[in-house]
Formats: C-alpha cells, structure tokens, sequence
C-alpha cells in the first residue's frame, strides 16, 4: 500500500521468525526499503542471519544496545554502508525473568535497571546516534503495550518501563522535530514472541484480550508489521510523538 522505494530502514531487535521486529521487517521490505537488521550477540546469530538472508538485499548486523561502543560502531557502519538513514525500528524490550513473576512489590533494584536500560535507554541511545544520518528527516518507532497504562499482571516491571519509554516517545518527538523526524510507539496487543513466554499466565492474557476486544480475537503479528510501514511512509508525515493501537481495539474497554 505504501512505496518505500529508495529509502533504508533499520530494525533493531529481531530474536527469531515470530518476533515483531521480523514483521516489521518483512513489511518495509515489501513496501520497497533497503534493511538493515541488527541481533543481539553471537548466540542469536545463526537464526538471525538465515531469516535476513531470506530477504533480498538485506544485511545483518551484530549490536547489543546497552553497550554504547556497539552503537557508535554500528551506526559508523550503516553510514559507510547506505550514507543516510530513513527508518529506525526499536523493537526492544528485556527484564530479568524473575521480574516478570510474583508481585511487582518484590522488584529488585538491579531488576529495575535493567529493564530500564535495555527496554527505554536504548531508544535515547540510538535515536541520538541515528539523527545524524537522517539528513531529509525520517521516522523512529518503538514497540509499547497497554501494560504501561494499566496493571497487568505479571507484567510488573516491564509495564513501568513501558510508561517510561512512551514518556520517552514525546521528549524525543520534541526533540527531533526541528529535524523533521517523526517519533512514534506501536502499543500492539499481547502477541506469541520469544520475549512474551517470561511472561507468567501470558496464555490467560491471550484469552481475556480475545474476549475483550471489540474485534473478538488477537491481533496478527502481521498487523503490527503494516502498521509500521504506515509510519514509515510519507502517509504518516503529520503524525508524532503518538502511541498508535493496534489491538483489535481491547484498550477501549472499559471492562
């Protein structure tokens, strides 16, 4: 629907073929862009680079967010690489797995920190390494949930740095808007990605979600990825500093 030809878009934060950042990915390929796709560590690299393979063109990144010489070396390589930069997808979000079980009152203090800095962070780091790069303006984008708006259970210290990362949106938004780059968050419904199986009872979030929701079911991981096109494209040119649902309408409901 969109036409992202001659523009190059960076994704950070691909795990595997159903996380998010793969959609989101696949969809700005299809609309035409040139991607870049980053993982985390030499672990994730054999699954990574077979799935980027897989899409022509695109090329394959090592970079782990919470050290800032990783960032600083990976944008050097994107500018030598492409010589600008259009599109940046944040597709991160980590707390320790204890984190996620229990009560949110037994949150640890170097728990906190880490989701903090892995999940909200990272934004701020690479969005400043990015800015330079985006001569003609661009389009940044992060992943959030309704958890960062309402208690979830068992979603604990990943919802405050949720609501952190979204307060983040706006500042950035102000920021980079002299620029002419759009900041923006996708609050996607609860999808089955690696990140979501720490979640305790995440089989009973799909299912209130589904009844919930005006739509009746959950939202496809696809969705997400067209939606992230959306953002990219000069369709969305007045938009930012938002955070765009796409839920099948579940946080709507008032009950």
């Amino acid at each position: 629907m969109f036409n992202l030809d001659g523009r190059v878009a960076v994704v950070f934060g691909l795990a595997n073929k159903r996380s998010i950042a793969w959609a989101l990915a696949h969809g700005l390929h299809r609309a035409g862009a040139q991607i870049a796709i980053t993982y985390q560590n030499e672990r994730m690299a054999m699954e990574a680079k077979d799935l980027i393979l897989s899409l022509s063109g695109a090329e394959a990144y090592m970079c782990d967010v919470s050290n800032d010489e990783d960032i600083d070396r990976v944008f050097r390589q994107l500018h030598e690489r492409y010589g600008k930069l259009d599109t940046l997808v944040h597709s991160i979000g980590f707390a320790p797995a204890a984190e996620l079980k229990g009560d949110f009152i037994h949150t640890s203090r170097e728990g906190f920190r880490i989701a903090h800095d892995v999940s909200v962070y990272s934004l701020i780091g690479l969005a400043r390494a990015a800015a330079p790069l985006m001569q003609n303006g661009g389009s940044i984008m992060t992943l959030t949930y309704y958890g960062a708006e309402k208690v979830v259970p068992h979603y604990n210290v990943m919802g405050v740095a949720k609501a952190a990362l979204e307060c983040t949106v706006r500042y950035l938004a102000f920021d980079l808007g002299k620029k002419n780059i759009r900041v923006n968050a996708i609050s996607a419904g609860p999808i089955k990605t690696l990140a979501a199986r720490g979640i305790g009872d995440f089989s009973d979030m799909l299912k209130s979600h589904a009844e919930r929701a005006p739509l009746g079911r959950n939202v496809d991981v696809n969705e997400v990825g067209s939606t992230g096109v959306f953002l990219a494209s000069d369709a969305s040119s007045g938009i930012t500093g938002e955070i765009i649902y796409v839920d099948c309408g579940y946080s709507i409901m008032g009950f």
